[in-house]
């Protein structure tokens, strides 16, 4: 009897540990699907977010050619600072395009950074030597142009700063406790920030024709 009482005993914990190991395991999936849920749902906002700026990109690398070609016939010794801003224009659309690929990548976004620093460097040379141009600075064609670009520049920062947004909530989530556990297992890895890296950046380039 003594015997069979042990071995019900034995059973009975056992029965125990192993309900408490089924609950256990239960509450642990429920935790890491919601986890991983969550953090899909944070790295398809932030992809979102930059898709909005990918578009803006895009409008203002189309523009940029229409300025060169409205600029040329003005300043036809300028060709070298021409170039410039073609070539700066080709380097942004190709880290963009990059950017686009895989938005957060910080190898990407630091080069579409660097580009767009360059670009808005080459563009404000261009202005700056246009000042010098009198017809040029009346031509009905460089003010259409100029008020397209100042509004695309500002939709570009707007976009910026809500990707921006987007990213620090997403990188927040991911490094709290015990979330950085799931999201490192499942390989949710850091967004990087699209950042305005010069003071040069951090403005629009400064389009004035009046």
């Amino acid at each position: 009897m003594n015997v069979l009482w042990a071995l019900s005993s034995t059973e009975t914990i056992l029965l125990g540990a192993l309900g408490i190991g089924v609950v256990l395991f239960i509450v642990l999936a429920l935790f890491v699907i919601a986890t991983y849920n969550r953090l899909v749902t944070l790295r398809n906002r932030f992809k979102n977010a930059f898709s909005q700026i990918d578009v803006q990109l895009k409008r203002r690398y189309d523009l940029i050619p229409n300025l060169v070609e409205a600029v040329k016939g003005y300043m036809k010794h300028e060709s070298g600072t021409l170039e410039a801003v073609i070539q700066a224009r080709n380097s942004a659309a190709t880290a963009g395009r990059n950017a686009a690929a895989n938005p957060g990548d910080a190898t990407a976004m630091t080069s579409l950074s660097a580009a767009e620093s360059q670009l808005n460097g080459a563009l404000g040379r261009l202005f700056a030597l246009s000042e010098a141009y009198p017809d040029l600075k009346a031509n009905q064609n460089m003010l259409s142009l100029q008020e397209e670009l100042s509004s695309t520049e500002n939709k570009v920062a707007f976009a910026r700063q809500a990707y921006n947004d987007a990213v620090m909530q997403y990188n927040t989530q991911r490094e709290t406790f015990p979330t950085i556990v799931v999201a490192n297992f499942l390989n949710f890895t850091e967004a990087h920030l699209f950042q305005v890296e010069t003071e040069t950046e951090r403005q629009a380039p400064r389009v004035s024709f009046a």
